[in-house]
């Protein structure tokens, strides 16, 4: 009798690896009716090996124990923190979260909060989706959005921070549309504690995570990562074991779902599927490891040139992508309303008004040429924030982007400035030239 790693082994020689015998190792630590069942199995050397059965019997023990893992970390969350919170994208971790929470009644008894964000950019799947889990269920989930903008108005979203948001400033869109409303959505809440689905298989990023730790942001949060051991592949053995509702767009061709504006099917051509609760075409462009979230992002950069991986939620400090505004104690004058623009407009006298956006790039990048310029012209010059103004500066300043820098003659007549040289003599120049027009 032969010792292994704590194990009592059975000798055997020559035996192939796929070929029954009664010599082949038996662990004697599987457990006595385990053992006595491979034993009799084995005993039979007329019978084949059954791989696909061995493999279908160890995923059932596995996905048992990630099971009962994810139970506890869920338990631990709801059971001994005031106000759990489930910010709940809808991609496949996080409707087996979902399905683990009813099981366990937390979503009945109010032990968990299930909270989305809506960014006005998902799929016009993915709120309807939301809709149906709340129907099956039995739960209202809370849904947050921009700042100052009513849930589902879209229009109202576009006219404050602008359509376009998303291509003018990432990390900016990330902090209205993602970032911003997440935290005021925790603290609404009044949460201390908020579980999520990252798991180690989704990337190099999250590859380190454990099933607890401290949020990054909200004041460190508990943080509940149930599912941080499963592998992609484990989350949908899961949803077909439990018939779990899962998001449509599996269907189409998406392994993970965020805003339609950078989502793309893995492959490309949607050849691969989860329909009908199991995968249709090859499965490993979704299932091989860092693949869930190949889809997302697409075609997006952060400012420095690296290519964007995170929307900003689970990264630390990412909710300031500026902490100030732009020429504070300086020579130019704020303008805080729409009304305190038009006066100046209206006013019958020569300025100069930059529209801008305090974290726009282009803004930052002329700050200072622009303070030089208000502090030696002989007119008065002033800015006004328009990005929470679109429907005004685009009647009324000639703004599309950011910076937009208009002259105002004494007539009201306001001319933009078309170029992109932004140095203290570019705008004297711009300056003397319109109003030396009117005089002539």
């Amino acid at each position: 009798m032969k010792y292994a790693t704590g194990l009592f082994l059975i000798a055997t020689s020559g035996v192939s690896a796929f070929a029954p015998s009664s010599q082949t190792f038996i662990p004697a630590k599987i457990g006595e009716a385990r053992r006595s069942q491979v034993s009799r199995f084995m005993a039979d050397d007329e019978e084949q090996f059954d791989q696909e059965k061995f493999i279908a019997e160890s995923k059932e023990m596995r996905l048992k124990h990630l099971e009962e893992q994810a139970m506890f970390a869920l338990k631990v969350s709801c059971e001994n923190y005031g106000n759990a919170v489930f910010p709940n994208a809808l991609i496949a971790g996080d409707v087996v979260i979902t399905h683990l929470l009813d099981r366990l009644g937390y979503l009945k008894d109010g032990k968990c909060t299930i909270m989305c964000v809506d960014t006005f950019h998902l799929f016009p799947e993915t709120m309807e989706f939301l809709k149906e889990i709340e129907d099956h269920y039995g739960f209202k989930a809370e849904v947050f959005c921009a700042e100052g903008v009513d849930v589902g108005d879209k229009d109202g979203y576009d006219s404050k921070y602008g359509a376009n948001l998303w291509k003018e400033d990432i990390e900016q869109y990330d902090k209205v549309c993602k970032v911003e409303p997440f935290q005021r959505g925790l603290k609404t809440l009044n949460t201390n504690c908020i579980i999520n689905g990252r798991t180690r298989w989704q990337g190099f990023e999250r590859a380190w995570i454990d099933q607890f730790e401290n949020a990054p942001i909200g004041g460190g949060l508990a943080k509940c990562n149930p599912l941080a051991y499963w592998t992609l592949e484990d989350t949908f053995d899961y949803i077909a074991k439990y018939n779990v509702p899962h998001h449509p767009l599996h269907a189409e061709g998406y392994p993970s779902i965020g805003d339609a504006k950078d989502t793309i099917p893995i492959p490309e051509d949607g050849s691969t599927k989860f329909v009908d609760f199991k995968f249709e075409g090859d499965k490993t462009p979704w299932l091989d490891y860092a693949s869930e979230r190949k889809g997302r992002f697409v075609g997006l950069a952060n400012k420095d040139g690296s290519t964007k991986t995170e929307c900003g939620i689970h990264v630390a400090g990412a909710e300031k992508t500026f902490d100030r505004d732009l020429w504070e104690d300086s020579a130019v004058k704020g303008l805080a309303t729409p009304e305190a623009a038009t006066e100046v407009i209206k006013g019958g006298k020569p300025a100069v008004v930059a529209v801008y956006a305090p974290w726009c790039q282009f803004c930052q990048g002329m700050e200072d040429e622009f303070a030089a310029f208000a502090e030696q012209a002989d007119i008065d010059v002033y800015k006004f924030r328009g990005d929470e103004k679109r429907d005004f500066v685009q009647a009324e300043l000639n703004t599309e982007s950011f910076p937009t820098v208009n002259v105002i003659k004494a007539d009201g007549t306001v001319v933009k400035y078309d170029s992109e040289a932004r140095t203290v003599d570019a705008f004297n120049d711009f300056v003397k030239e319109t109003l030396a027009a009117v005089e002539a």
